[in-house]
């Protein structure tokens, strides 16, 4: 699989890391069941997912956005503007 990093251009996954879905919402306060569900259960559907990618070679967050089943990449984002 391929994915078009917007610093660097087409690149092989190789080079990247998933992280883990980026449509979380992290709970806020103190140690409760919220946040045992946030850390260790996570929905795994088939079909359309965003998931936060680490680009290695230029320490780069992003959002990337690929069918599971397919291995389609729809869209490669940064994760934030750069700044």
């Amino acid at each position: 699989m391929r994915l078009t990093c917007p610093f660097s251009g087409d690149r092989d996954s190789r080079e990247f890391s998933v992280r883990g879905g980026a449509v979380l919402e992290r709970p806020e306060g103190e140690w409760s069941a919220e946040w045992d569900a946030y850390l260790h259960l996570r929905e795994n559907p088939a079909g359309e997912s965003r998931e936060f990618w680490y680009h290695d070679p230029t320490g780069t967050w992003l959002i990337v956005t690929r069918n599971t089943v397919t291995h389609e990449v729809l869209s490669v984002e940064p994760a934030r503007e750069p700044g």
